[in-house]
């Protein structure tokens, strides 16, 4: 198959993986598609881990970088100090947390011990996430893709200088032109189904609509995402005008992913219906697997969350404290684990390799192109 994102990127088959598991990324460019790392949360230190251990293993296939740079972060968040940040977390959002936590069972002292603005990634900021960006520029990726609007100038103007492509994450037809007229290479239309970070537009109306809005710009790669865990849903979207598809959900629960063993279980017994919509986690909406931590912000006495990213210095501490419990077998804290997943998590039955699931989408694709094919005759 040649797409003109497949010539962009030098790949045999256009589909994008997104993972923070390096083996995955690995496997699947490996396979003929793209591994997108993801680097949320990385220090400049452990990014260069991770790049160089995918550089000795991935035989020189193509593979990027995906980041978190919010401008709105950057102008607001950026210059505060860490007692500022911390002082602007109230109290009752802290009870709160609490209070969920002693319903199921959990010893809340000691909670908020560590400073909780100890956690305020320095990447979220443009002097840390520059540092990043300069690690990942010097390792041999073929894009770097922003998650949270367009990029800030310093990010794409290194990324030019170092002949890399650019691609962001659209919600809406108005942020796909943003990126549009911000010289952008790609655009992922994520629509509400997808996994983390999301719109509320269905990737059916979506990736026809920026199609549609992006026509005056030829050049500008558009990939579908939201929902897309088969090659059928991918053949759909690229019938639409999509060039190819973005991934996410689909690698949690490969073999490969390093994604906790009890939320990979529960993903792995999920319908699609046990997924939610909510700003609990980060302040911005995001979808995750359905918990009582979910439905506890989702109550009528539950404080409104805060925005990006104090909420996740609330939630953060908690969700850690749960995820080391339920390892060790703690009810209470099974029940309330949750992790970012698309509505996709229904088709997610079974646990294979990363490399078979791309054999699956190639497979799958090659069907429903068939059945198309037939409907013409």
């Amino acid at each position: 198959m040649k797409t003109p994102i497949c010539e962009k990127l030098g790949i045999e088959f256009p589909l994008v993986a997104f993972s923070h598991c390096r083996d995955v990324v690995v496997e699947v460019s490996k396979a003929g598609g793209f591994g997108m790392l993801g680097a949320a949360g990385h220090t400049p230190e452990s990014l260069e881990i991770e790049l160089t251990w995918i550089d000795e293993h991935i035989d020189g296939k193509p593979y990027g970088v995906d980041l978190i740079v919010p401008t709105s972060i950057d102008a607001k968040e950026g210059g505060l100090t860490v007692e500022e940040i911390e002082s602007r977390i109230p109290e009752p959002h802290k009870r709160y947390v609490e209070q969920i936590l002693a319903e199921h069972g959990i010893a809340t002292a000691g909670l908020w011990d560590r400073q909780i603005a100890a956690n305020f990634g320095d990447n979220m900021r443009e002097a840390g996430a520059s540092q990043v960006l300069e690690v990942a520029l010097d390792h041999p990726i073929k894009m770097v893709v922003n998650a949270l609007g367009v990029p800030p100038g310093f990010m794409i103007d290194a990324a030019r200088q170092k002949g890399i492509l650019l691609g962001a994450l659209a919600g809406t037809k108005e942020h796909a032109i943003k990126h549009a007229e911000a010289g952008l290479d790609a655009v992922i239309a994520a629509g509400g189904e997808a996994g983390g970070h999301c719109g509320e537009i269905a990737t059916l109306v979506l990736v026809p609509e920026i199609v549609e809005t992006l026509r005056d710009y030829p050049e500008v790669s558009i990939l579908a995402a939201g929902g897309i865990v088969t090659g059928k849903q991918m053949a759909a979207c690229m019938a639409m005008g999509a060039e190819g598809a973005w991934t996410g959900s689909v690698w949690l629960t490969t073999a490969e992913a390093e994604t906790h063993p009890v939320i990979k279980d529960k993903m792995l017994q999920a319908s699609s219906r046990q997924t939610v919509r909510s700003r609990s986690r980060t302040g911005k909406y995001t979808r995750q697997l359905r918990s009582p931590w979910t439905d506890a912000w989702h109550a009528a006495e539950a404080p409104d969350p805060l925005p990006m990213p104090l909420q996740g210095l609330v939630s953060g501490p908690a969700l850690q404290k749960i995820d080391k419990l339920a390892l060790s077998g703690d009810p209470g804290a099974k029940a309330l684990s949750t992790y970012w997943v698309g509505q996709g998590v229904g088709l997610m039955n079974e646990t294979i390799g990363a490399r078979s699931v791309v054999r699956e989408f190639m497979e799958d694709f090659a069907g429903a192109a068939e059945r198309l094919g037939e409907l013409m005759e």
